[in-house]
């Protein structure tokens, strides 16, 4: 499997930074996503991770670390949760890791919602500070 890497473009602000890595077992997702062409952008990662959880592996690490993200992007994110939510429901290690602005009241109620959808357990972890503006 290869390495899912979408980086940072300058003056591009609404794609997120995409790091998939089939070695670790870790994804992560950062920045913000608001897109026109939402399907476009997110079937590649969904069809990763379908790939990636049913080769076998015992365990995945995911980071959300979206700061902003839009209706279109957020139905593509509950995607995402549900081939993870089969993943662990396999037997499998999960961890979910949602990052969220200490400021930022709406992230930790999407974070809820979108655990009592799926029924998956996240870590919300407060950003530090000089965190907030991490680009991969």
């Amino acid at each position: 499997m290869r390495h899912l890497v979408i980086k940072a473009v300058e003056e591009e602000y609404y794609r997120p930074v995409v790091d998939f890595n089939p070695e670790t077992g870790v994804c992560e997702m950062s920045g913000e996503s608001y897109l026109e062409q939402v399907d476009e952008f997110f079937r590649p990662l969904t069809d990763w991770l379908r790939e990636f959880t049913q080769s076998n592996p015992k365990s995945l690490t995911f980071n959300f670390r979206l700061s902003y993200y839009n209706t279109s992007s957020s139905k593509k994110i509950l995607e995402i949760l549900k081939i993870l939510s089969e993943f662990a429901q396999a037997g499998n290690t999960l961890t979910i890791n949602w990052f969220y602005e200490p400021t930022d009241a709406d992230l930790i109620e999407d974070a809820d919602d979108f655990m009592m959808i799926t029924g998956l357990r996240f870590n919300l972890i407060k950003k530090e500070r000089k965190e907030s503006k991490k680009i991969l």
